[in-house]
């Protein structure tokens, strides 16, 4: 329901005696004035509007009438109309004779202004439940019984297949005034011009977008088609950095089926933010299909499992002082074991890195033949690597 503030009703007050030289007062739905060219009567009763408020119409008061009412003086008073009701009363101070001609054309321009800001209000409504809608969706706000009707009233298909994108504002050393202005700098571009586009504040530097896929697309139908939402996703981060000073981080999610999906989906996109924010310090674009694994096994990072698959990596680093046995083991795993990828890449000849691994075997007794073994080992490193 629109209400008639005070603000907007001195913008009216003060459009109109740009133009007239006379007194404008704007009355609430109660006969208060709330907005007047003599400030001092701000508060008072107005008792012409609370005849048009009763009748229902404009109200002319000329001296006799003025005479008989209470502070009033002699003028025109009109009915102020917004969603078709009656929000308030504009009033024009003078003889009505001599301001019947312009008592029209001020209440026609107050009512343009009446209806410009409802559009406002419920376009800045429709954008709170949208971003209300989104956080429902990932899970950072509970669910409501009223979601899908809110879908509906804003015209959202929630079966329409999504994926979340995690927009981290890289901004630690700057003040939140600033933070904040680049947020809505963000949240403007965001508006425009996808309308299927949804999206949401998390935080001061997190803003979340549910990126629409195309049905029946592959990315879809199996969780794949990482180049495609690369491109899709590299697009869109070059769209809203644009001329910003702050530099921005992504993280695609992974796409998941079922009503938890843009859940799971969200959490990934978080998990895979950490995770390429280690790996790949210098990228500022991260997603959950090239770091799966990586993603995956991060979540394994605390409790005792943790403590067991890092067991063989402590022994190892008791007796790797420089490091290096460590280095050489993450190179080998980065080049799928394969020796002499693994030896040129070290710049190391093939049986200095067969010596080095045998070493490795050695010290943490496992076998490097042995699937199960690397896996301990490869996964202990993928746990711990951000301590190294």
């Amino acid at each position: 329901m629109f209400l008639l503030d005070a603000s907007l009703a001195q913008s009216i007050v003060d459009r109109a005696m740009e133009i007239l030289h006379t007194n404008v007062n704007v009355m609430d739905e109660r006969g208060l004035i709330i907005a007047s060219g003599e400030r001092s009567r701000i508060g008072s009763r107005h008792e012409g509007a609370l005849l048009v408020l009763a009748q229902g119409r404009a109200v002319e008061i000329d001296e006799v009438l003025a005479g008989r009412l209470h502070d009033a003086r002699p003028g025109i008073n009109l009915p102020l109309r917004a969603e078709g009701r009656v929000v308030g009363v504009v009033g024009l101070s003078g003889t009505p004779a001599a301001i019947g001609q312009h008592a029209e054309l001020v209440r026609m321009a107050a009512e343009t202004m009446l209806e410009q800001a409802g559009l406002m209000q419920v376009l800045a409504r429709d954008l709170r439940l949208r971003e209300e809608l989104v956080l429902q969706l990932i899970g950072v706000a509970p669910a409501t019984p009223a979601l899908e009707d809110w879908a509906r009233r804003l015209q959202v298909d929630l079966g329409l297949p999504r994926v979340a994108v995690l927009i981290e504002i890289d901004a630690s050393a700057l003040p939140a005034d600033a933070v904040l202005a680049e947020q809505q700098r963000l949240q403007a571009l965001l508006a425009t011009p996808d309308a299927d586009l949804l999206w949401a504040a998390v935080s001061l530097r997190e803003l979340v977008v549910l990126l629409p896929l195309p049905s029946g697309s592959p990315a879809v139908e199996g969780g794949g088609d990482p180049g495609r939402l690369r491109a899709r996703l590299e697009s869109l981060r070059v769209r809203l950095s644009g001329d910003g000073a702050l530099r921005l981080r992504l993280a695609l999610g992974g796409h998941f089926a079922g009503s938890e999906g843009l859940q799971r989906s969200w959490q990934s996109a978080r998990a895979t933010l950490r995770v390429g924010r280690r790996r790949q310090p210098a990228a500022d674009l991260h997603c959950y299909a090239e770091l799966t694994l990586a993603v995956l096994l991060a979540g394994l990072a605390e409790g005792w499992r943790a403590d067991e698959l890092q067991r063989p990596l402590q022994r190892l680093a008791a007796h790797d002082r420089d490091g290096l046995l460590r280095r050489t083991l993450t190179t080998w795993f980065a080049h799928d074991m394969k020796t002499a990828a693994a030896a040129q890449a070290l710049h190391v000849h093939r049986n200095t890195l067969d010596y080095r691994l045998r070493r490795i075997a050695d010290i943490t007794g496992l076998d490097l033949a042995r699937l199960d073994d690397c896996l301990l080992l490869f996964i202990g490193l993928e746990l711990n690597e951000a301590d190294f």
